[in-house]
């Protein structure tokens, strides 16, 4: 291959993220495999691996980087650091004609600039090839039952962004054991939800099936993962077809009320389109067999599927509490008849250095052959979103957001 070398850029977002692309032992692994590849770091205090991590490891570490030929960071860039004339992988939260994201992509095209997004690289089977969901999941899952326990007194759990990795998370996993016998129901079969049931799975909290789930009581507290089929159904009453759900989301009304009697802890991982069914209305929080308490909220869709999400919350002040009376937000914790919800909506950030080493061995293995690849490649041609000034074909849709 052509020399080619990659910058990792410092995060100029705020609140700053501290996770990386490449971890430094990633770096020295990638220049291994790819010869004629070099990695060299921009300087940055906030990066949960210091300068002084990728510098022991033989990497070079300066203060910019407009020289390397690609640049790669996490978040969005602000416009006031985008480099004309460059190639960048970033999450630009630009593909849902986000709002608050629409003057990057204008400047991106004004600059410019190449723009390859990271939630947009799949394979042949539009399935996603790196990112941060499983974290999400762990690290959601794990806050959910630290609000739990803080909601009723039961024991008190650091918060994981204290916790310098996720074995140091492990070690508060046995106060746990404290847990009355609630049930806990887990949305979602992906990534994200199967991060979440890794950690109720490492606190020993047993697995049983949605039918016990729904018909017997326990004596220790137990999970149900939950498949979309397991709460949602055609209105008309046809056999459930998940491609077609995935599809015509607008078709299929929520049967989630069949879970609110029996859950007191929901853990929501699943992908909602904004087309699809809530799994419940505000309504049904007033009723007297809604027993849910808390939730943690993982997907963090505001005003989303989860109707009481009225905003997102952050790592410092993770949860609030929803009133059913008043339908009103009110500060965590008020009063006991409240609903508690976690809400975080960048839960990976919270174990940034397990987050960025998993990541890292995702861009190696999936995306690096594509990318430094001569010629054109199909799997970076999907998730190039801007080139040469203009929206690529796939991405003209984005038109009239950026006129």
């Amino acid at each position: 291959m052509r020399p080619v070398t990659i910058g990792l850029i410092r995060e100029g977002k705020t609140p700053p993220d501290k996770r990386v692309p490449l971890t430094p032992k990633k770096c020295t692994e990638a220049e291994a495999r790819f010869p004629g590849l070099k990695i060299v770091a921009q300087e940055s205090p906030i990066r949960c691996f210091s300068d002084q991590e990728y510098r022991n490891l033989g990497l070079e570490v300066r203060p910019g980087v407009s020289d390397c030929d690609i640049l790669m960071g996490v978040k969005e860039v602000p416009v006031a650091q985008l480099i004309p004339n460059k190639t960048y992988l970033f999450f630009s939260h630009t593909v849902k004609k986000q709002p608050a994201n629409r003057e990057l992509l204008r400047q991106v095209l004004a600059k410019n600039i190449t723009l390859i997004d990271y939630e947009l690289l799949t394979n042949e089977n539009g399935e996603r090839i790196v990112a941060f969901g499983r974290w999400a999941g762990i690290v959601g899952a794990y806050n959910g039952l630290l609000t739990y326990g803080r909601k009723h007194g039961l024991y008190e759990l650091k918060p994981a962004y204290e916790c310098v990795d996720m074995e140091d998370m492990q070690e508060e996993f046995f106060k746990v054991k404290r847990l009355p016998p609630i049930k806990i129901a887990v949305t979602g079969t992906g990534r994200v939800g199967q991060g979440a049931v890794e950690v109720l799975d490492m606190m020993g909290i047993r697995r049983v099936s949605v039918y016990d789930y729904l018909y017997h009581d326990f004596t220790e507290p137990v999970y149900c993962q939950l498949r979309s089929s397991d709460y949602n159904r055609r209105r008309d009453g046809r056999v459930w077809d998940t491609p077609d759900f995935h599809r015509n989301p607008h078709e299929y009304e929520s049967t989630f009320q069949n879970f609110l009697p029996v859950t007191n802890l929901l853990i929501a991982c699943a992908y909602w389109h904004p087309q699809g069914p809530r799994l419940f209305s505000e309504h049904d929080t007033r009723r007297s067999h809604f027993r849910l308490d808390t939730i943690a909220d993982v997907t963090c869709d505001v005003d989303g599927s989860i109707p009481t999400t009225k905003r997102s919350s952050t790592i410092q002040e993770p949860a609030f509490d929803y009133n059913p009376t008043t339908s009103e937000l009110e500060p965590a914790y008020s009063r006991p008849d409240n609903i508690t919800i976690m809400a975080v909506d960048n839960l990976p950030c919270e174990l940034p250095r397990n987050a960025s080493r998993d990541f890292g061995r995702q861009l190696i293995d999936n995306v690096l052959p594509h990318l430094l690849h001569e010629g054109g490649d199909a799997v970076i041609e999907r998730a190039t979103i801007a080139r040469n000034g203009q929206l690529t074909e796939r991405y003209q849709y984005l038109q009239d957001y950026v006129a």
